[in-house]
């Protein structure tokens, strides 16, 4: 298959992009490096340095079976304090990729959507049937994507999968290299504990304490990044005319804040001091993904726990830092 990739110059979307060359399919990249790196293109895919609503038609027009879409705006923090820019890039740019597919007849597109669209929910696990209640611009900007897919898929005939993604960590080993997460505003949870394991004078932050948890801190879902990518694989082949899918993507175990610091430890061989701060606004105290409905339409299931998610994040960390 011939592939667009958006957004393949960041940490998804480079994944996807390079286990789709794996997988045999031809991949064009666009991307305008406003937080992605061209180091990170694979070196067999094509790369187009430019913008979804002023490239992505002329780049279509050469003929393409599927996008895979990932160029999106995606801190939470940013866009509470810049909602018009997360409305503008994320559901506005999508809507001219959509434009754009449909004049090319682009038949199919696989969304990088995210759990953020769930807010506060009222159970755990969260499955597809949870109701949507996002509590930031970024999550509101991509339930709002999910439903012009719908609508696009319904009233053009393409097909369409969004896929609902909780906590990605990890890297992935590429033939040219560590492909990992490298944001200028790091906001996750293991890459900054990594990066202070990296800092002879690093400490990290643990938010809150005194949640109804075991341990007192938040527990979230981790998914290691390869696991994330082998789902898109399949979701392009799940792509039906007129049909539009969404699919939880979540490890289905919860992990602790002082779970993860744990692992890190352990990983690293390190101490990473830590200190306990206040709880952030808005975070829930438990936070799990049911992934069974992808499980039981397409047979896909995470293959690699949090040591394996640790373990690659650190390599890459080093690979990039120099560490020892």
């Amino acid at each position: 298959m011939r592939l667009l990739v958006t957004g393949g110059a960041g940490y998804i979307g480079s994944v996807v992009a390079a286990l789709l060359i794996a997988d045999g399919h031809e991949v064009v990249v666009l991307d305008d490096l406003s937080t992605g790196h061209a180091d990170a293109v694979p070196a067999d895919a094509r790369f187009v340095r430019g913008d979804l609503r002023q490239d992505a038609a002329q780049v279509l027009a050469e003929g393409f079976d599927a996008v895979l879409h990932f160029a999106a705006r995606s801190l939470v923090g940013e866009s509470m304090a810049q909602p018009q820019m997360y409305w503008n890039h994320n559901l506005g740019g999508t809507l001219a990729l959509l434009d754009a597919m449909r004049a090319a007849q682009t038949p199919a597109i696989v969304f990088s959507s995210t759990a953020a669209v769930y807010g506060e929910p009222d159970r755990v696990p969260v499955d597809e049937t949870a109701p949507p209640r996002p509590t930031s611009p970024y999550g509101a900007s991509k339930l709002a994507v999910d439903t012009a897919l719908a609508e696009h898929a319904r009233l053009h005939r393409i097909g369409a999968v969004s896929l609902r993604y909780f906590n990605v960590a990890g890297a992935y080993r590429s033939p040219g290299g560590w492909l990992g997460e490298r944001h200028a505003t790091e906001t996750h949870l293991i890459p900054n504990i990594l990066a202070a394991a990296c800092d002879p004078h690093g400490e990290i932050a643990i938010f809150g304490s005194d949640y109804p948890t075991g341990d007192g801190s938040c527990v979230r879902d981790y998914i290691h990044v390869t696991d994330l990518a082998a789902a898109h694989l399949l979701a392009l082949r799940a792509c039906a005319p007129g049909r539009h899918v969404v699919y939880n993507l979540g490890g289905g175990t919860g992990y602790s804040n002082l779970d993860v610091l744990a692992a890190c430890r352990e990983i690293t061989g390190r101490p990473i001091p830590a200190r306990t701060a206040g709880r952030r606004s808005g975070d829930p105290a438990v936070l799990v993904a049911s992934s069974e409905l992808i499980a039981a339409d397409l047979g896909w299931r995470p293959e690699r726990d949090l040591r394996a998610m640790v373990r690659d994040a650190w390599e890459f960390t080093r690979s990039r830092a120099g560490a020892p």
